[in-house]
């Protein structure tokens, strides 16, 4: 192993690996720091430009990126007080105090400092794991690679810090997009209804870009600037950089707590930040300063928000059990170049492992360092409102969905799924488990074939590491029942989450705004009718291609009819208070349908989801002509057309200012090409 590691060293000294790691360590800093992208959408639009190339160079990209995603997303929540992700608002706690008191470079200095020292924890700590997992992984048989598979879906759903249903809803769901195409057992064709390309099944980057980055540009580019005047950038960075030296033990229990968050699927960096910044009171003598510029607040939860990025790609490459979307996508490219996860790639490429290793702790450090330099150039990126960010993304994202299969119907595939994420978003329905369960679909597939072929009927139930994960999934789900028996009698659960969960919404009035109302129910009922058409439909094919469609049909039906029953009582319970209450009642606004002890207008209510939801529309109404004027004139035309259009009457920015944008974007198009393996549509007219 220490000849491994040492040589995946040795061959970061090649120019072209040290270069690709630089350009992801570049586009995850700017990346960043836009709301509702991070590691996500770093990797999402990195991921088409590794096409062709061999995986060291796209590994050194993708976790290059990944790895300082969350060292700038402090930027904005210290000087603004509008965090670039999820986890990054519990460091705008006393972040953002400390800088309205004029001490913002010392709480940035502490911030990269300790996001520095978080990666470079989460990096050691995937190194040990690797000589103390690999017995364990060369263990491993089909049964218990295929229950992995199932762990993997399931506790994201079960430990995704919401309603346990919804979650195995876009699981189960996950799945069934998952197994559209090709079956990789009989070659036989499924669900493709004739269609050539649905033959091919679809595209990982169109559907990652689709359900979290154009849901995202939906829900978010009717926001304006930050109400509240940004502080200045003020302070001296000498000062964090000694304070930061004192509070060392803060760093290791934050990077540590980090690497437990994400070992663990689907808990995540908000999880693990929020649990740093909890330890952290709870150890303090004095409580009185956090939230009002206590430097402890800032450096136990930047710590661990980076090392649990590391912390994630454990249970990803060892076992197979993506724990976050970005991971996911990383699992996914492996698959691409025929890698698989566990004991492949502890025997023949561990000089890979190790790479990823190497490239995690050196991007860590220098982010920190180029954080340092560019904070005053970052500050001012931090202040443009997404709806002028927002053409310039979606021309970026449909060029990397092209990427992949160059075929215009993966970008359709792309804005139609860009509508389902906005709607799961809204609902409440968490989106990790849905592209979880489409990455994990076909490794599912295929060990559940070779178990069911290599087994006696239920034999393969009774080995030792099957019942193990079984008693790791099962655990976690009586674990979440018994809290709702708990809280039965205090409450009636009408499918919202506890008001004390921890969510992934950074902030976003959208998400789960319309969690509970005749929307929620629309889209329990959509699921229920796709599950039921893919079990009638399925009945067509041969019965070894049958086999995992009918499975998840099955089981998706099951978690389907309870989501329909929990949104109809839910539904019926909130009808009654209305009628029982005065003028106004209490409605579940937060993330994921959180209830809020706040008391909300039912009209006001309602306009803001009007509001949200003809936004929504005109956003996706604006993308669909896009697509259009790419089908007839081509990408680079299509933009220059688009581009000003939207800058002025969506963003309405000033001429000037869209003629600039639109030019340099069109600059960058007719570039690329000759920079980077990648090609610009044309159309029909060209």
């Amino acid at each position: 192993m220490t000849d491994a590691a040492f040589s995946a060293l040795g061959s970061l000294a090649d120019p072209s690996l040290l270069v690709m790691l630089a350009i992801g360590v570049v586009a995850g800093l700017v990346i960043g720091l836009i709301p509702g992208l991070g590691g996500t959408g770093a990797v999402a639009i990195l991921l088409p430009v590794t096409f062709g190339m061999d995986p060291e160079p796209a590994l050194a990209m993708l976790i290059g990126a990944l790895a300082v995603v969350h060292t700038s997303d402090t930027v904005a929540a210290v000087l603004l007080g509008a965090p670039g992700s999820a986890s990054a608002s519990v460091t705008m706690l006393d972040g953002y105090a400390m800088a309205r008191q004029g001490q913002a470079k010392r709480a940035l200095s502490l911030a990269f400092l300790s996001s520095m020292a978080g990666g470079v924890i989460g990096a050691i700590g995937l190194t040990l794991a690797i000589p103390l997992a690999r017995p364990l992984v060369l263990s491993f048989g089909s049964p218990e690679l295929f229950m992995l598979t199932i762990l993997g879906v399931s506790l994201a759903a079960v430990l995704s810090r919401g309603n346990v249903v919804k979650g195995l809803t876009a699981g189960f769901l996950g799945l069934l997009l998952g197994l559209v195409g090709t079956s990789p057992t009989t070659a036989e064709e499924r669900f493709s209804f004739g269609s050539l390309f649905l033959s091919d099944g679809f595209s990982l980057v169109a559907v990652a870009l689709g359900i979290f980055g154009l849901a995202e540009i939906a829900s978010r580019v009717g926001q304006r600037r930050v109400a509240e005047k940004p502080v200045e950038l003020t302070g001296g960075w000498g000062s964090g950089i000694r304070e930061w030296l004192t509070h060392w033990s803060q760093v290791v229990r934050g990077g540590l707590i980090g690497i437990w968050a994400g070992v663990l699927p689907g808990v995540g960096a908000t999880a693990g930040t929020w649990l740093a910044y909890g330890q952290a009171v709870a150890t303090a003598k004095d409580k009185r300063k956090f939230g009002k510029g206590d430097p402890r607040g800032i450096v136990g939860p930047e710590s661990a928000n980076n090392s649990v990025e590391a912390g994630d790609l454990i249970p990803t490459f060892l076992f197979g059990i993506p724990g976050g979307v970005p991971s996911a996508m990383l699992l996914g490219m492996l698959l691409t170049y025929g890698i698989q996860p566990g004991p492949a790639i502890v025997t023949d490429h561990l000089d890979l492992m190790y790479l990823i290793v190497w490239a995690f702790a050196i991007a860590s450090i220098a982010g920190a360092f180029l954080c340092f330099l560019a904070t005053g150039s970052l500050a001012k990126l931090t202040k443009v409102p997404f709806a002028v960010l927002g053409p310039g993304l979606l021309v970026v994202m449909l060029l990397g969905a092209f990427q992949e299969g160059g075929q215009l119907g993966d970008l359709w595939v792309m804005v139609v799924l860009g509508v389902v994420g906005f709607f799961l978003k809204a609902t409440g329905m968490p989106r990790a488990p849905f592209l979880i369960g489409f990455v994990l679909a076909i490794p599912m597939e295929r060990y559940y074939y070779l178990t069911a072929n290599l087994y006696d009927g239920t034999s393969w139930m009774t080995r030792p590491g099957v019942l193990v994960f079984a008693a790791l999934l099962v655990v976690p789900a009586l674990w979440s029942l018994v809290k709702r028996l708990r809280g039965a009698s205090g409450a009636v659960d009408d499918g919202h989450r506890d008001e004390h969960a921890v969510d992934d919404a950074d902030g976003d009035e959208l998400e789960g705004s319309l969690a509970g109302t005749r929307w929620s129910a629309a889209v329990s009922l959509v699921a229920l009718a796709l599950f039921a058409g893919a079990f009638w439909v399925s009945g067509s094919f041969s019965e070894e291609a049958r086999l995992m469609p009918r499975l998840v049909a099955v089981c998706g039906l099951v978690v389907a009819l309870a989501l329909v029953w929990q949104e109809l009582r839910g539904r019926r319970r909130d009808a009654t208070s209305a009628d029982e209450g005065p003028d106004e009642h209490r409605h579940a606004v937060g993330a994921g349908g959180t209830a809020l002890a706040t008391r909300v207008a039912p009209a006001e209510t309602a306009l803001a989801r009007r509001h949200d939801l003809l936004i929504a529309a005109r956003t996706f109404a604006a993308m669909a002509a896009f697509l259009v004027l790419v089908t007839f004139g081509g990408y680079l035309a299509a933009t220059l057309v688009f581009t000003p259009v939207f800058l002025l009457y969506a963003a309405r920015v000033r001429p000037r200012t869209a003629i600039v944008y639109t030019l340099v974007l069109g600059l960058v198009l007719l570039a690329l090409p000759s920079l980077l393996p990648v090609d610009l549509p044309l159309g029909l007219l060209q």
